[in-house]
């Protein structure tokens, strides 16, 4: 949906997705499967005449929540006024009703004591990991500690090749992909996303190989957007850990993107502390918040962190179970309704 000030200029836009399951849930995302999108908005008055109308398409489609994701929270739910112990923040507000007929926002609604109240919650607990890059992929190597440099050759050392490519690399990046998704209790995404991304943007996507000899054992996919290189999908095989087949992965990409003009790259959301967070820090990168706001509009509670974790830990070691063909024909059937 689009906000309009005038027929000549569009002042604001945010993409909704509806995703809707019997078991999953019915919620509008912006946007799924990555970590941003949201709004986007010259002022506060677009910003709230967007929120606004998702609200009012919400209740149409009868959705339990709206989730929009943000770098920088929305003004109208980012009051830290409401940070709870659990550092989730938690708000209520009153819907400012759009009115797209007369493409102006009922501010008289704003004090109106018969409107409804939305609750709103914001969840901060995943940070974007984000690496400002050299001129040269030469000058990046230099400024690594010795151990990691060590650590970059060492799968190199064990006859491991790198390649850049594109859709020709298609077959062996969901080859390894797919078993990764297994190994980890993930269903696994559908290959024609990757397929219409490598179709839509051919300039702009790039696969990146790891083999051993001529078995891929690492692979990932990347996306220039401006001057920042981002890495939505990355695997790679348990069984050949001991190669560390990883390193030579990223170093790969961060190569890539030094000596193709790139600023930054975004190594994507890690949870602080934990495992894939300590791998990404270790290039450099810098944590940069990621404010997920969750609006409301069953009346429903929004699940704290934990709680949204341990309703699929069961479902998570049945999936590790079950044979890699398999996972490909249900997975993505499953996978298409997640937003994560």
């Amino acid at each position: 949906m689009s906000y309009e000030l005038d027929s000549s200029r569009i002042a604001g836009i945010l993409p909704l997705v509806h995703l809707k399951h019997f078991l999953l849930g019915n919620t509008l995302v912006s946007m799924p499967f990555f970590d941003l999108g949201g709004v986007l908005a010259d002022d506060a008055e677009t910003e709230n005449a967007l929120l606004s109308e998702a609200i009012n398409l919400g209740e149409k489609l009868k959705v339990g929540t709206i989730e929009l994701r943000h770098t920088k929270p929305l003004s109208r739910l980012a009051d830290s006024s409401n940070l709870t112990i659990d550092g989730i923040m938690q708000r209520q507000f009153e819907i400012s009703r759009f009115h797209p007929e007369t493409e102006k926002i009922n501010k008289s609604s704003q004090s109106c004591s018969s409107c409804p109240k939305i609750q709103a919650v914001t969840k901060s607990h995943k940070v974007r990991m984000l690496l400002d890059l050299p001129d040269s992929s030469e000058t990046l190597m230099k400024s690594f500690k010795a151990k990691l440099r060590s650590q970059i050759k060492r799968p190199i050392k064990e006859g491991l090749i790198a390649k850049i490519g594109g859709s020709e690399l298609l077959d062996d990046f969901y080859q390894v992909f797919c078993i990764n998704m297994r190994d980890l209790g993930s269903p696994v995404h559908s290959k024609k996303i990757m397929q219409k991304v490598l179709a839509e943007f051919p300039e702009k996507v790039k696969i990146v190989i790891v083999r051993k000899e001529k078995e891929p054992v690492a692979c990932s996919l990347v996306i220039g957007f401006k001057n920042i290189l981002e890495n939505p999908w990355a695997s790679a095989l348990r069984n050949y850990s001991r190669l560390a087949p990883n390193m030579l992965l990223y170093w790969t990409m961060l190569e890539y993107a030094c000596d193709n003009g790139f600023r930054y790259f975004d190594f994507g959301r890690s949870t602080p502390n934990e495992g894939t967070y300590r791998f990404k820090a270790q290039w450099g990168s810098e944590p940069v918040a990621l404010h997920w706001h969750y609006v409301s509009l069953d009346g429903e509670q929004i699940e704290t962190v934990g709680a949204e974790k341990s309703r699929f830990d069961k479902a998570i070691r049945y999936w590790q179970k079950l044979p890699v063909p398999i996972t490909k024909v249900f997975g993505p059937m499953i996978r298409k309704h997640i937003s994560l």
